[in-house]
């Protein structure tokens, strides 16, 4: 098949193409590199089966081409990471938001499947024992900009679902719990890759808060593995999963064992959130899903710990700093 990545350049993206590419698809990617980056994908360029669209999901006649063209919609481009929401929130909620209500109107028109990756960030500061599909959103004030990205994102999957129930448009919404692995980089708030990068440099390793909070982080190599798998079941359409790990660590359990694995010599400093991101910025204590369902549809699980996460990462951070 012809398959259409919106943000293919970036992190997930890249390796969703080259997962699609092994399997013999040619694949379209539509980037406009403002977080997505050309070397995540320059390995990707066969002369043949691959695709490179410059520009935005707000430009809808690029789009509307670019699905016209394909059998397949991933879209995942969006504006991601806590720290580029709060410097941004403008851009971010229309990009999020406008740009999905373009790539899901062009694929009801020419009837293309798509797969919308949206994210753990709906649940808010519901800190449930394993989030579940249906669990209710707990949000903190629409004026805390710490907030627009939930609201963004639920009004996408608002959209891809009412496409589908009232349109018939074959959707697929897929929330991502903290996705890491290689080509992944800190500049956004994404906290492997940073904690990463400064153990390698022995710079004191910054947590934010106390350190108590808990996440699960699950390898792309198994989320990209998850997408594959829920695209190419029709018992998936109209429906939200979950794909995520179900394992949980302690931010400050993550640093130690980031500076073990890196075998650094950097200690570890806490930092107030106000100082990171702004007054009044909001954390959640916990945030684990349950993927159950996605089990239950696909079979899927994931394979990989979080050392070989860790590992992974490390290799990756360590080849792309200067001596």
């Amino acid at each position: 098949m012809k398959i259409l990545i919106t943000g293919g350049a970036g992190f997930i993206g890249s390796h969703l193409a080259g997962s699609l590419l092994g399997d013999g698809h040619q694949v379209m990617i539509l980037d406009d590199l403002s977080t997505g980056r050309h070397s995540n994908i320059r390995y990707l360029d066969d002369g043949q089966n691959v695709e490179f669209i410059l520009g935005s999901i707000l430009n809808e006649a690029l789009v509307d081409d670019a699905v016209r063209r394909a059998d397949v919609v991933f879209h995942l481009a969006a504006a991601v990471g806590v720290s580029l929401i709060v410097q941004r929130p403008l851009e971010s909620l229309a990009t999020n938001i406008r740009g999905s209500e373009v790539v899901l109107d062009k694929c009801h028109k020419y009837g293309r499947k798509v797969l919308v990756t949206s994210t753990s960030e709906i649940y808010g500061k519901n800190t449930s024992e394993g989030l579940g599909e249906e669990d209710d959103r707990i949000l903190g004030s629409p004026l805390k900009t710490r907030w627009s990205y939930s609201e963004a994102k639920a009004i996408e999957e608002v959209l891809a679902y009412a496409y589908w129930r009232e349109k018939g448009l074959p959707t697929v919404i897929v929330r991502l719990f903290n996705t890491v692995g290689p080509r992944q980089v800190g500049h956004y708030g994404m906290v492997i890759p940073r904690l990463v990068e400064q153990a390698l440099l022995n710079l004191p390793l910054t947590v934010y808060g106390d350190g108590q909070q808990k996440r699960s982080f699950c390898h792309v190599r198994d989320v990209v593995r998850g997408l594959v798998e829920l695209v190419s079941s029709p018992g998936a359409e109209g429906q939200v999963f979950n794909l995520g790990s179900r394992d949980e660590i302690s931010i400050l359990d993550l640093a130690n064992r980031i500076v073990a694995l890196a075998n650094s010599s950097s200690e570890i400093q806490l930092i107030p959130y106000e100082s990171a991101y702004e007054v009044g910025f909001e954390d959640m204590r916990r945030r684990r899903p349950d993927t159950s369902k996605v089990e239950r549809v696909t079979g899927w699980n994931p394979q990989a710990n979080l050392d070989e996460i860790l590992t992974d990462v490390i290799a990756d951070v360590s080849e792309r700093l200067p001596e």
